[in-house]
């Protein structure tokens, strides 16, 4: 059977590198990377420059059945710049929109964008889970432009016929995870006291395994074509058993102090720190039962290995 030529773009990412070296296994698909920067994808599949911010450079389609759009100008907690909206527009919009144009002019069969939870909204209520079919509810700045980006893309695969698969991931973890969750191991690793031993909130995170999984399954599928899917790991957990049990991995027990939810906030608000207690405290649960469904997909990966990789992962780098 003749592999699938994928082009991948945001490569040098997280997500995307990561997709990329599970394609590279076996003879299902033939890679394309296109990488913004330095990738260390070079020498191991064709390697293609790309930048969302810069019209000029699109990545060549020749050959190119399926398109997998990683890259974006990604949420921050402390955003710098004046008109955010604006900024992500630009990127995550536009610069979205000039490559799915581009894609489809070149005969692309099937674009698969790579969005955000964030497009359901910030918090679910006690037991009540996103659900793929929910109406959006962007809050900030980085959700509306994912939220005006699948829209766009939906029109242009109605009057193109190229399909358009949308993933809207929560929190992604998992070996080479940078940002907030890397500092947090740090702290575990270092037995710090933290104060959230008292939450008892609900988020739903996905394993970087189980969204390349998805991703993997979303290729190809007949079913997926046209259609929305969350993702996570199937198992939803409080900040508290988080916390707990990643430091069981590191063979350490948690030091969580019971501190009540109110004081935490009070205290996020007096620093303007508004979203991290957000994040720390409140909810988000998806519901992946679509999935199953549609697709007859299910996590492959646990969430304690994916745990065990993730905390194997940060202990090997930190030692080097």
């Amino acid at each position: 059977m003749t592999p699938l030529n994928v082009l991948v773009t945001g490569a040098s990412g997280f997500v995307g590198e990561a997709l990329v070296m599970h394609l590279l296994v076996g003879r299902r698909f033939c890679p394309v990377a296109a990488a913004r920067g330095p990738t260390r994808l070079q020498g191991l599949c064709r390697v293609m420059p790309f930048d969302l911010t810069r019209a000029e450079v699109l990545p060549a389609f020749e050959g190119v059945q399926v398109v997998v759009h990683a890259a974006a100008r990604v949420h921050v907690m402390r955003e710098a710049a004046a008109d955010a909206l604006a900024e992500f527009r630009d990127v995550n919009v536009q610069g979205t929109l000039k490559l799915a144009r581009q894609a489809a002019h070149s005969g692309v069969k099937r674009f698969i964008f790579i969005s955000s939870i964030k497009v359901n909204g910030e918090s679910t209520s006690a037991g009540k889970a996103f659900r793929a079919d929910d109406l959006p509810s962007p809050m900030e700045p980085y959700g509306i432009s994912k939220y005006e980006a699948e829209e766009a893309l939906i029109k242009l695969g109605r009057e193109t016929g190229m399909e358009i698969v949308v993933i809207r991931p929560p929190l992604v973890y998992g070996p080479g995870v940078k940002a907030n969750f890397m500092s947090m191991l740090g702290w575990l690793r270092k037995g710090i006291p933290l104060p959230l031993g008292g939450l008892r909130n609900q988020r739903s995170l996905v394993s970087i395994g189980n969204l390349i999984s998805l991703i993997v399954a979303c290729i190809d599928h007949p079913a997926a074509a046209n259609q929305v899917f969350l993702v996570s790991d199937g198992e939803d957990l409080s900040t508290s058993q988080l916390l707990s049990r990643l430091s069981r991995t590191f063979g350490k027990r948690a030091r969580l102090l019971p501190v009540p939810e109110w004081l935490l906030k009070l205290a996020a608000s007096m620093f303007g720190m508004q979203a991290v207690a957000q994040r720390l405290c409140g909810s988000l649960q998806v519901d992946i039962d679509k999935n199953r469904e549609l697709l007859g997909w299910l996590p492959p990966v646990s969430v304690d290995r994916a745990m065990r990789q993730t905390v194997n992962h940060f202990l090997d780098t930190s030692a080097q």
